[in-house]
């Protein structure tokens, strides 16, 4: 659908006047913070909610303050740092844009899309929400919950399509002000979060009901593909979950009889811990298993 209004973006103002209102006080946000605090951040919070980064992240920085001492430590401490936060190869990836920070930057995130970009495990929202919150760089910074706004307040639909179009490219680019992008991007993003969720969204309390075309239409229901819905019981996932947790937990390596007591299925346990191993999650050292060097 074809968004009901131009381009021009009067939604700012009273965006960015409720997030000054309400935004929530996270260590990655706060004035002065280092631009390896928000990378840590953004990596750890793909697929992750708030209240299970917070925690982790604060250990992270506490124990690899800058990605240069990340770099000097072995990838499985930053395997076992990462807890059980889920989707582990998100560690394996910053450690390895550390390493490449340290040897291509001379220890310091890059602050340009295009170089961030070229950092293992970094894609284009990560580079964008990066160079934009770290650097105030005016970048389209499009994360779910951005795309739920944009979708709703200015294209009318509940939700926005299951992957992102050239054409929520084009209206998201438009609508970046000139001042203070940076602000206009987490603002909007914390609207997504806070109220103008995906299940029961806090209409009565949104700054911009009043301006939303799908409200205005009477919140149609969404009639686009079939949604996915993630299931995590019994999965190989959580498999792979429980036999990293042992490896985690352990001082050194452990062996197959170990890991063979988390999970009673042998040929989804000897298949999930392939994928740990062809993945660079977990190293096999004849018959111990441990986490990589």
């Amino acid at each position: 659908m074809e968004p009901e209004n131009p381009p021009e973006n009067t939604l700012v103002g009273p965006v960015t006047d409720w997030y000054a209102e309400h935004a929530r006080d996270l260590p990655w946000r706060r004035p002065g913070t280092s631009p390896w605090s928000v990378m840590v951040s953004e990596f750890m919070l793909q697929q992750t909610p708030v209240v299970r980064v917070l925690p982790v992240h604060e250990t992270w920085m506490n124990t690899w303050p800058t990605p240069a001492a990340l770099a000097a430590a072995p990838s499985g401490e930053a395997v076992r740092a990462w807890g059980r936060l889920g989707y582990p190869r998100r560690a394996l990836r910053l450690h390895a844009s550390a390493v490449a920070i340290t040897e291509r930057f001379d220890g310091e995130v890059p602050d340009t899309y295009e170089d961030l970009r070229s950092l293992p495990g970094v894609g284009d929202y990560t580079a964008a929400a990066i160079a934009s919150f770290a650097f105030g760089r005016s970048h389209a910074v499009l994360d779910t919950n951005v795309r739920r706004v944009l979708g709703r307040a200015v294209s009318g639909v509940e939700f926005p399509a299951p992957s992102v179009t050239a054409a929520e490219r084009t209206l998201a680019g438009a609508l970046v002000p000139d001042e203070d992008p940076e602000v206009w991007a987490i603002a909007v993003m914390e609207l997504g979060a806070l109220v103008c969720t995906a299940a029961n969204p806090s209409c009565d309390r949104c700054p911009i009901v009043d301006r939303c075309a799908w409200h205005r239409a009477g919140r149609p229901p969404y009639d686009g593909p079939p949604r996915k819905v993630q299931t995590y019981a019994g999965t190989d996932r959580m498999c792979r979950g429980r036999l990293l947790a042992v490896l985690r937990d352990a001082d050194g390596s452990v062996t197959q009889e170990r890991l063979d007591a988390v999970w009673a299925d042998a040929v989804q346990r000897e298949r999930a811990l392939a994928s740990l191993i062809a993945d660079g999650l977990v190293a096999r050292h004849g018959d111990r298993f441990a986490l990589p060097d």
